[in-house]
């Protein structure tokens, strides 16, 4: 699976998002590219979280907007049956693969986070946070040329983001935390 996931981030650049996402976040992602200043960066990656985590069907939405509360609670078992139910019923909803890709972090499944992280880069190839999100499990695994990978691929996304420029340019250790 780490191939896999290796092989779409290195195709990324060539990679179209999913049509199901929200036409402004193209706008919004040539803003944070232009931002000037932290202030504006964050400004920006606000709005681009906020436009991956919208959906157009009102049920679905509402079931990701109770897993993603439960996963914020650590109920891991609801968390996870809304967000296959959700990933069941809109398999282009990006932002509920990158969801579940945290919860199977978070509960140490590493080979199903990294799946479900390469069908987000999948229908959202300037996901930032899945890219952090596969970095981390690269260090948890010990493979730092495969999380500096995945975070320059990041940082060429989203030049702003400065935990993952720290830890970019500061030696990886299992216990960094990247956001």
């Amino acid at each position: 699976m780490m191939n896999d996931t290796l092989r779409r981030i290195t195709a990324l650049q060539r990679a179209h998002p999913a049509g199901t996402l929200a036409p402004r976040l193209e706008g919004l992602f040539a803003k944070l590219r232009a931002a000037n200043g932290s202030v504006e960066a964050s400004l920006t990656e606000h709005e681009i979280w906020a436009a991956w985590m919208e959906y157009q069907d009102p049920a679905a939405s509402a079931a990701f907007d109770e897993a993603t509360q439960a996963l914020a609670s650590q109920e891991f078992g609801s968390a996870e049956r809304l967000l296959d139910q959700v990933i069941e019923v809109h398999p282009d909803f990006a932002e509920a693969w990158n969801k579940r890709a945290t919860l199977r972090f978070l509960k140490k499944q590493d080979g199903l986070s990294m799946a479900d992280i390469e069908r987000t880069l999948s229908l959202e190839p300037r996901h930032f946070g899945a890219l952090c999100g596969f970095a981390q499990i690269c260090l948890r695994r010990g493979d730092r040329e495969a999380a500096l990978f995945a975070l320059a691929e990041a940082l060429r996304i989203h030049p702003h983001l400065p935990s993952v420029k720290e830890a970019y340019d500061a030696p990886l250790e299992e216990t960094t935390t990247i956001h």
